[in-house]
């Protein structure tokens, strides 16, 4: 049964103070993305709601339950909670086998269930590493072994802790799209932190960033990832093209924004004030060689390739087209365009693709 998660916490952390103030509806969100650059205070603030750590002051609640009060000065120990937690080093038994693993965390929560473990054993697809102890688990089967240890004591609530850093790069992408099936086969409401991009489109429903212990902005993870509520979102976020502009006009429900010599047309955002920022995602951005033709995009805009980066399997190119704009490219479209460094090119970008935050203007004072 979908309930509420409200979390409203402070917790001094040395230098930095989180003040978390979530409100997660978990039928809108079965999986909730914690991301953020390391140090933010995600991981803090999945312990406050495991009961591993107490809060400073504030109010932790899950459904009619309350978790923590600081006010009453309650605090509901850890397992009384019911929550299952990854960690982000799975933190699996050495000397046990994954079966082993798994039983114990059904132990604790119910005295030992062995059809429990079996059905988990099967969920996990670990049928022939059930015997095997961690060492000699590949990667995945750790993953697999440590999500069900955390599914066995039967949780109402999943944390999961950086769930695929502990893989290489290949077993990371690979196993994206296998840790979501799991977790809706799970059908538990889930938590997870990390500051993978990747990892948060892939996993995600809804999303809150966390900067500095606070959060910047909570909404459905492609809104965020696409329309960042203002600078500091866009940048830890990752939106490659941040720059100021101002809207010099508004007509038809687009702004024509004005980049220093360079206009773009964006949807209008309706802004009280006309400094903006323009926030544009690399892979929005198309490159054609010449003018370019006819097209539905609005934004046409020659320039001259002034970096190329290889990045995976794409390509990164910057053009500088009165301001630097960074497109990604496969590899094959940047031979058949020879995009190298000095080539005439058209960025070509749709309105709608072109986001613009307001943007704090600081008066000078006259000295």
């Amino acid at each position: 049964m979908a309930v509420e998660l409200i979390v409203q916490v402070t917790k001094s952390l040395g230098s930095l103070t989180l003040e978390a103030d979530l409100r997660i509806d978990t039928a809108v969100s079965p999986v909730t993305v914690l991301f953020g650059p390391s140090g933010a205070g995600k991981t803090t603030l999945l312990r406050c709601l495991a009961g591993l750590e107490r809060p400073d002051e504030g109010m932790i609640r899950f459904g009619s339950e309350t978790w923590f009060d600081s006010a009453s000065r309650l605090s509901v120990p850890p397992q009384l909670r019911r929550i299952g937690f990854l960690f982000q080093d799975y933190a699996l038994f050495p000397h046990l086998t994954a079966r082993e693993n798994v039983a114990f965390g059904s132990a604790s929560a119910r005295g030992g269930d062995g059809p429990r473990v079996d059905g988990l054993i099967r969920m996990m697809e670990l049928e022939e590493a059930a015997g095997r102890k961690p060492p000699l688990l590949s990667g995945g089967e750790r993953q697999r072994t440590a999500l069900a240890r955390a599914l066995a004591v039967d949780p109402r609530l999943l944390l999961l802790d950086e769930p695929l850093s502990a893989l290489d790069l290949p077993g990371r992408e690979r196993l994206r799209q296998e840790l979501r099936r799991r977790l809706a086969e799970a059908q538990v409401p889930a938590l997870v932190v990390t500051h993978d991009r990747q990892e948060a489109l892939a996993l995600g429903d809804w999303m809150a960033v966390i900067s500095d212990g606070r959060v910047l902005q909570a909404g459905p993870v492609e809104e965020v990832f696409s329309r960042p509520a203002d600078h500091d979102v866009a940048r830890i976020v990752g939106v490659e093209t941040v720059v100021a502009g101002k809207i010099v006009s508004v007509g038809a429900g687009l702004a024509e924004v004005r980049i220093g010599p360079a206009s773009l047309r964006a949807v209008d955002p309706g802004l009280a004030r006309p400094e903006v920022l323009v926030c544009i995602r690399a892979e929005d951005v198309m490159l054609e060689r010449g003018a370019g033709g006819a097209s539905s995009a609005r934004n046409h805009l020659a320039g001259t390739v002034v970096a190329v980066q290889t990045d995976g399997p794409l390509v990164r190119v910057v053009v500088d087209c009165g301001f630097h704009l960074a497109a990604l490219v496969t590899r094959q479209s940047r031979e058949e365009l020879a995009l190298e460094e000095g080539a005439l090119v058209t960025a070509v970008v749709k309105a709608p693709a072109v986001h613009l935050v307001p943007r704090v203007v600081v008066e000078r004072l006259p000295t």
